[in-house]
């Protein structure tokens, strides 16, 4: 075989290469995608037609297949194999060489390898490869060969194939990518349903073999694994603790929790509970029923799943209706919605924390660079006792969780001073106003999740800071349904009449809300206000300007598959 047909060749196998290089890019991509959602194949749909034309049918999928069809009606009589090779082998190469747009340098939340995520994998790569071999014996079959005078041998006809058709169905195979990942999901349903309910048996048998264990359940739209981490830390003050990790809140993390970390020697288990539809927090209760239930409050978050206020206040409810009779039931008393909570119930306890007409309740509040001090009160068999607490934490809803916490901490018999020991060594969870110091900046860290209420008490937060520029940087709040825009513009508003000094939106089309909020407030020192399109862009800024001094407050970080690129 000559050098031509070797040529002929050569870009046959480059332009195959090309394709396969981008579809399984994509496909890691896509599958990264439906991770961050949860592996819910509704969400991930969503996501999908919210990023149509940028990821899933993109402009260059669109022009290469003009393209395609254009030599085909008009110059495919014109233009001999080698002209037509040529030209497909130069747009392949120019369009789908870059795998950029689906592999981007730096991932806030990367692709996580789990055994879950190797099942799906393994199925979509059968459907690819499948699709490939299939495809493959169609395109280099003999009766789709351009016969040439230069190509005598074998291997020269095997692989001399329709440059258009060869084209074309190598990038449908890239355009299906994305689509193929719903049957390989579903596929797979009935096998991680079955490892699913293995794992919660697995859980409920074992917290029967523990009748001493007593079981803490925190619910709630905010706050749940701050007031679940301040619990953690007054019990282990005179108890052995079990608590899940982080914002281990589902299913299969609490079941992972239970089955691997809990052993004999604990005393108490101390559960996040979560939830974004109807009947999840049951789904959990049915796995360990608690002993005491903590009810945060009731907000806006997870409204676009829920429909309602009315849905979530009775999600977070089912705390109060599945709680063991003979339990404690400790409420957020200055939540209207969650004070009620519970009163159909006359076979348990319930606290109230708050105002000082509850059992539980704050004075003479106090916030600055070192934190939070206030007056810790609570009134027991009439009698009112009362100890000074200093805490790192910053901000009235973690006092608020604190005073949830020393509502547990009192079923177990621990005091007061004991109680306030353990609030002065409190530290912030991880990227929930989380006080920081980088380089001679000022960093509060609430970049975990964000809601309405939480939002504005963060702002407030960095308006008190005086010793430099007061930066917010933010992508606003999602899954509010029908009352994100509006949230958001109250968000803005509430930052433009803070005083702070700049404002860093992530986001042209997330923040257009916020930005609204600004603009449209009548403050007289509105920020000055800076949009990017992703939290690298935000922190590239910051690198550039910040100045000695200067307070940046990160509210909320979105996943990946936010970025607007």
């Amino acid at each position: 075989m000559d050098l031509f047909t070797y040529s002929l060749n050569a870009a046959i196998v480059i332009i195959c290469a090309v394709f396969v290089r981008h579809s399984f890019t994509r496909a890691r991509y896509f599958l990264q995608m439906l991770q961050q959602h949860g592996y819910k194949t509704h969400e991930y749909r969503h996501w999908l037609v919210d990023h149509f034309s940028s990821k899933v049918i993109t402009t260059e999928h669109l022009v290469y297949n003009t393209v395609i069809l254009s030599l085909l009606i008009f110059l495919s009589t014109r233009l001999t194999f080698v002209s037509g090779l040529v030209i497909i082998f130069v747009f392949t190469v120019f369009w789908f060489g870059t795998v950029k747009n689906y592999k981007p340098e730096k991932n806030k939340k990367p692709f996580v390898l789990t055994a879950r995520a190797k099942r799906l994998t393994a199925i979509l790569a059968v459907f690819v490869i499948g699709i490939y071999y299939a495809l493959g014996s169609f395109i280099f079959s003999e009766q789709l060969i351009y016969y040439l005078d230069d190509v005598q041998e074998p291997i020269g006809r095997f692989l001399t194939a329709d440059p258009y058709l060869l084209g074309f169905l190598l990038s449908l195979i890239d355009i299906a990518i994305p689509f193929l990942i719903f049957p390989a999901a579903w596929i797979l349903k009935p096998v991680e349903t079955s490892i699913q309910n293995g794992f919660k048996k697995q859980a409920r048998e074992k917290i029967a073999s523990m009748p001493h264990l007593k079981v803490v359940a925190i619910t709630g739209s905010y706050g749940k694994t701050s007031t679940k981490f301040v619990i953690d830390a007054f019990l282990k003050e005179r108890l052995s603790v079990c608590v899940t990790p982080g914002s281990f809140n589902t299913p299969m993390g609490i079941c992972k929790v239970i089955n691997n970390d809990l052993n004999a020697n604990h005393q108490v288990l101390i559960l996040e509970m979560g939830a974004r539809y109807e009947g999840n927090i049951k789904e959990l209760c049915d796995i360990a029923q608690p002993d005491i239930s903590v009810v945060t409050n009731v907000g806006i978050a997870h409204l676009e799943t829920f429909g309602s206020q009315e849905n979530i206040a009775w999600e977070k409810a089912t705390l109060a209706r599945r709680l063991k009779p003979g339990g404690t039931l400790i409420l957020n008393g200055d939540d209207p919605i969650v004070r009620e909570m519970g009163t159909d119930r006359s076979d348990i306890e319930r606290i109230l924390t708050g105002e000082s007409d509850q059992q539980i309740w704050a004075e003479d509040l106090k916030i600055d660079e070192n934190g939070t001090a206030f007056d810790l009160k609570w009134r027991k068999d009439n009698v009112i006792d009362s100890t000074r607490v200093q805490t790192k934490l910053l901000g009235n809803h973690n006092v608020q969780n604190i005073l949830l916490a020393a509502g547990v901490a009192r079923i177990f018999d621990i005091r007061l001073k004991t109680i306030a020991v353990a609030a002065s060594r409190l530290k912030p969870v991880e990227h929930r106003l989380e006080l920081k110091k980088q380089g001679n900046l000022t960093v509060i860290d609430d970049a975990f999740n964000s809601n309405p209420v939480g939002a504005k008490n963060a702002v407030d937060i960095l308006a008190e800071f005086n010793s430099g520029r007061r930066i917010i940087i933010t992508p606003g709040m999602i899954e509010l349904g029908e009352m994100e825009e509006q949230e958001n513009k109250a968000l803005g508003e509430h930052i433009a009449k803070s005083g702070i000094d700049l404002a860093i939106l992530v986001g042209k089309k997330q923040t257009a809300p916020i930005q609204k909020g600004i603009e449209e407030s009548e403050s007289p020192q509105k920020p000055e206000v800076r949009i990017v399109s992703s939290l690298f862009e935000a922190n590239d800024i910051i690198t550039s300007d910040a100045q000695p001094g200067d307070v940046v407050l990160y509210e909320n970080d979105l996943p990946d598959s936010y970025n607007e690129r």
